[in-house]
């Protein structure tokens, strides 16, 4: 879906992240080369020189005020907090 937010690129350039957006974050990391290929069901991808992978995936939700993981157990808040951002006051948390 548009707007495509790349997963690799320099800080602060790319698709601005704003209020209303939900977005995947899908880091693949590979013992190979970094190259591609998607398999003929077109949703697979795989590594270009057959290399093994680990692929995991995060759903953030842009906020006004902040970002909530969704798929973290605790919105995302540890990890953010070590990186100086704040969780939403909006994130609602299980306890």
């Amino acid at each position: 879906m548009d707007p495509l937010a790349q997963n690799i690129g320099r800080p602060g350039r790319g698709t601005p992240l704003v209020p209303g957006m939900a977005l995947a974050i899908e880091p693949m990391i590979t013992l190979g080369t970094s190259a591609t290929r998607e398999l003929p069901d077109q949703w697979t991808v795989g590594t270009a020189d057959g290399s093994l992978a680990a692929h995991w995936e995060h759903t953030v939700a842009i906020l006004d005020d902040g970002p909530w993981v969704l798929t973290a157990e605790d919105g995302g808040r540890a990890e953010l907090a070590a990186r100086g951002i704040e969780l939403s006051a909006t994130a609602v948390l299980s306890s």
